[in-house]
């Protein structure tokens, strides 16, 4: 989908102030669309919120254990990705379909005191590093990435189509690394470490060493999502 500019960045008067939006099987990353079901009341309170306002949404990871704690004691991994909602489907019953791109990762520096039936914080952003052996190394490793990850692409024709477009884009390593890591169907603990990892470099080494474990059958073909993502539910 065509995304004006604007909305792949962060409001000019950001504040670190944040929405949380806690989930146990989706990490999101920075530069993908996931499409999100929203039913639950708090965080169809959250959407209307962030829609009436700056649309945005810090998607957080829960730790393992949150089973046993309550909603507002779970605890969530310190680093999460904020996104902005892009699309969104209202329908008659309140409930929501949103498309939320994912714009940053942000470190969560403290949960504030609840004032909503939802979770908020105060976050600092993170940026990619790029430290280490310098752009030849770089490019050596992207080239690599794309061999591997073309391996698990699917035969059909959008997939492929998404491929291509991803190669004429040239885009950065962090950016790659992200879509790839969101893109396979790794492991959630996987993915956070992924998510949690600001150099690049080391980030990109990571998910070449998990793309280097699978094999290049068809069937590695089902450690992809599907293309476009399906929707997830809150």
């Amino acid at each position: 989908m065509n995304i004006d500019e604007h909305k792949s960045r962060l409001p000019t008067d950001f504040n670190g102030r944040v929405r949380l939006f806690p989930l146990p099987n989706l990490v999101m990353f920075p530069h993908v669309v996931q499409p999100l079901h929203i039913f639950e009341p708090r965080y169809r309170e959250l959407v209307e919120e962030a829609l009436a306002t700056d649309q945005l949404i810090a998607m957080a990871h829960l730790q393992p254990g949150w089973e046993a704690a309550s909603d507002e004691n779970a605890t969530i991994f310190p680093m999460t990705c904020i996104g902005r909602i892009v699309s969104h489907i209202r329908f008659d019953d309140g409930k929501l379909n949103i498309l939320l791109l994912g714009l940053r990762r942000a470190t969560i520096a403290a949960e504030l005191p609840r004032t909503r039936s939802f979770r908020e914080a105060q976050v600092t952003i993170v940026e990619d590093v790029y430290v280490g052996s310098g752009s030849p190394v770089r490019a050596a490793i992207q080239s690599e990435l794309l061999q591997c990850f073309r391996r698990f692409t699917p035969e059909s024709p959008a997939a492929q189509e998404q491929f291509e477009s991803l190669i004429s884009n040239r885009l950065p390593l962090g950016a790659l690394t992200d879509i790839i890591s969101f893109t396979m169907k790794f492991d959630v603990g996987l993915k956070q470490r992924l998510l949690s990892e600001g150099n690049v470099e080391l980030r990109a080494k990571l998910l070449l060493d998990e793309l280097r474990k699978l094999d290049g059958s068809q069937a590695a073909c089902d450690d992809m999502r599907p293309f476009p993502p399906e929707f997830s539910a809150n």
